[in-house]
């Protein structure tokens, strides 16, 4: 099916911030992402608009006002009269203060609430911002290289129109900052799949599945070296059909952390691009509200060439395997494709192992109430349709880009 509509969210500027030298994370390749779809002439499937940029305190609809207004404030140039928050802030080692920090965190934010706005007005099916999903953000805390949560953002505006969200998140990392934003509420079910021991974030566990409320609603799929694509596939798709069946989200946020894939300069999974790619196929195929997000994604080469397929993927428009000329070819060197072989590595998750814990999670699943019963406390909903702070006329306004300028 070619036919949903389909939007994208892209500011020129990203790209120009910059964690610091060595620092694995490099916003450039969103830039990079964004030439490769232009180049494939991918634009011309999409609403293309550079997002409206929200203000502060649509923020702290999730985090604190001190974290908010610390983000605000802080730059390279006074770091050493905060020393007190950037300890308790958790910025400073992983999460560096860089010139323009807080403008940086605006514009990757500012496309996940838009997308999501632009989804609650049926304006799109299907919203693409490869720029978001910063998952690893808490109320009052950067963490992994993420400063605000847009992803927790994104889900509190689609929570004003859809009883039930369902967050999927195929990053290596696992998605704790989303998890814990939500453990205790049954509107949103977080779904996770990630390299779990020893490994960043610690969290993640099968055994962790939501508290109070929100029991049976945190799905976690721990899995360990060398995941390939036969065996992604074979958890993938019955958990995600069984949550699609028992849970019957209005809207799907998708978390397309790129750090999954083989050769990631921090990851140990051994996924190809078809592979990570089918995860957005499958879940696009149920013609839920979809809106796509980047995240993780550390080999420069191979994140664009991931997120422009999968782009392609979601318009339903097959992009050929050479790449056309572009502004970074140089990057795509010697092969100039787009589909790489994954390595020889050993996949160390047992057809046993894999086959146990989904059966651990499918009976979890079994607990959650069926829709359409769910209960729910109107206090709760009234807090969550009109969370304080927001401004809800602006999350809407998005300029248009001419196509002419898509280009540049």
């Amino acid at each position: 099916m070619s036919n949903r509509r389909v939007s994208y969210f892209y500011d020129a500027e990203v790209g120009n911030y910059h964690y610091g030298q060595g620092h694995p994370m490099k916003p450039h390749r969103v830039r990079m992402t964004h030439n490769l779809v232009v180049n494939y002439n991918l634009y011309h499937k999409m609403e293309v608009f550079r997002p409206h940029l929200v203000s502060p305190s649509a923020m702290t609809r999730f985090h604190s006002d001190d974290y908010i207004n610390f983000l605000k404030v802080i730059s390279p140039d006074n770091m050493q009269e905060y020393i007190r928050q950037l300890q308790r802030f958790n910025v400073g080692e992983d999460c560096p203060v860089f010139d323009g920090l807080f403008e940086f965190c605006q514009l990757y934010t500012s496309g996940s609430i838009g997308g999501a706005a632009r989804l609650n007005q049926d304006k799109a099916d299907i919203v693409i911002n490869w720029a978001g999903g910063l998952h690893h953000a808490k109320k009052a805390e950067a963490s992994g290289f993420c400063y605000v949560n847009d992803c927790v953002l994104a889900i509190l505006e689609l929570l004003k129109k859809h009883e039930r969200v369902l967050y999927i998140d195929i990053d290596i990392h696992h998605g704790d900052g989303v998890e814990e934003a939500f453990y205790c509420t049954n509107r949103v079910m977080t779904c996770s799949f990630h390299k779990f021991g020893e490994y960043f974030p610690g969290t993640g566990d099968v055994s962790d599945i939501g508290h109070n409320e929100g029991k049976n609603y945190a799905i976690n799929f721990p899995l360990n070296d060398g995941m390939d694509d036969d065996a992604y596939k074979s958890i993938f798709h019955p958990v995600i059909g069984k949550i699609m069946e028992v849970f019957s989200p209005g809207a799907v946020v998708l978390q397309c952390g790129a750090d999954s894939l083989s050769g990631d300069r921090l990851g140990c999974f051994n996924l190809s691009v078809k592979g990570h790619a089918d995860c957005v196929d499958y879940v696009r195929s149920f013609n839920i509200p979809m809106l796509v997000l980047g995240g993780g994604g550390y080999t420069l080469r191979n994140v664009p060439r991931c997120w422009t397929y999968e782009t392609s993927v979601l318009v339903g428009e097959p992009v050929k395997d050479d790449l056309p000329f572009n502004d970074y070819f140089e990057y795509f060197g010697p092969d100039y494709r787009v589909h790489l072989p994954v390595s020889n590595m050993e996949n160390l998750n047992s057809a046993t192992y894999l086959e146990k814990t989904k059966n651990q999670l499918l009976e979890v699943l079994r607990g959650v109430e069926p829709v359409p019963g769910t209960q729910i406390q109107t206090g709760q909903v009234d807090s969550q349709l009109n969370p304080r702070g927001m401004d809800i006329s602006n999350t809407s306004e998005e300029r248009k880009e001419h196509a002419a300028e898509m280009a540049s």
